[in-house]
């Protein structure tokens, strides 16, 4: 079995970030295209979503905090992460 096939099984983390300095990065899993519907619509601004919880936190715009990070704002809802790229 190959290292790819390995991760093709394994279902998607209930918490997944985007920014590399969070505890909830991963990036062999964002190296698979996630996909994430929220509230029955594709989003793309997604930094941040969590399953269990029911949010995700989405870009505010072009804004930046003092660090350069993007503004994001938390909005609650059902949410749906899944792959993009079907094998």
């Amino acid at each position: 079995m190959s290292e790819n096939d390995d991760t093709t099984n394994r279902p998607l983390p209930d918490r997944l970030s985007v920014d590399p300095n969070s505890p909830f990065y991963n990036a062999e899993v964002l190296s698979r295209d996630v996909g994430i519907r929220f509230k029955g619509v594709e989003k793309t601004n997604v930094e941040e979503y969590c399953v269990s919880e029911g949010w995700v936190r989405v870009t505010a715009g072009n804004a930046k905090d003092r660090h350069g990070n993007p503004l994001t704002i938390k909005v609650h809802g059902p949410v749906e992460p899944y792959f993009r790229d079907k094998k």
